[in-house]
């Protein structure tokens, strides 16, 4: 039988949740996962037991500015990379989570305000994907701002309630392609925007910022 990379030869209906046990719950909550599955050579697998990490639908945008032909990225504290090389500041495009009844463009257009300080012109969809479907449950959906990024390289912003200490700063786009794979840019959904907007960049600059 031919691969089909449109779907999956199982579905949903061919998992068997046994038992979920919480195990945590706070900023994000965690629970244990006892489950069979069928396998590929017929049959049944013996019960599976796994630790899951929910933290549900997110969003992230890439600025960019065709303009000036500058990409716009935050940097903040990550404490997954307290023990990466590179420390702990890491380089992103503006991201959150989405609330109950949020749309992702909605978090994307709400996201770039607080992270940013900036109201984009226009929002282009990328992809969505889950970044770690082996124990997180988070779905990320990506966009690209174009947003005039004039004069506003250093700012700082983010949420008081949230803890949040937010540095914007905006790279020449050839100077960021540059460094594409150098570990500055150390996860997932900057890499994917900035390799979409490698492809995409030429069609961006004709288009320029809408009216």
């Amino acid at each position: 039988m031919s691969s089909d990379i449109d779907g999956a030869e199982f579905g949903a209906s061919d998992v068997e949740v046994l038992a979920r046990e919480p195990l945590y719950r706070g900023f994000f909550r965690m629970e244990l996962l006892r489950y069979k599955h069928r396998k590929y050579a017929s049959g049944w697998s013996s019960v599976v037991t796994r630790e899951l990490l929910y933290r549900g639908q997110a969003v992230g945008a890439l600025l960019y500015d065709p303009v000036t032909d500058r990409v716009g990225l935050v940097e903040q504290i990550r404490p997954g990379t307290l023990e990466a090389e590179s420390g702990p500041w890491c380089l992103e495009v503006v991201a959150g989570i989405m609330e109950s009844g949020e749309t992702a463009e909605a978090v994307a257009w709400r996201e770039i305000q607080e992270e940013a300080g900036l109201v984009p012109v226009s929002l282009e969809y990328i992809c969505e994907y889950y970044p770690s479907p082996g124990g997180c449950d988070e779905h990320m959906h990506l966009y690209c701002g174009l947003a005039s990024l004039a004069g506003v390289d250093g700012e700082l912003h983010g949420l008081d309630s949230e803890e949040e200490d937010i540095r914007l700063l905006t790279f020449p786009v050839e100077e960021v392609f540059g460094a594409l794979y150098s570990g500055r840019f150390n996860n997932a959904a900057t890499l994917i925007a900035l390799q979409w907007l490698q492809l995409n960049i030429q069609r961006l600059r004709a288009q320029g910022l809408p009216e």
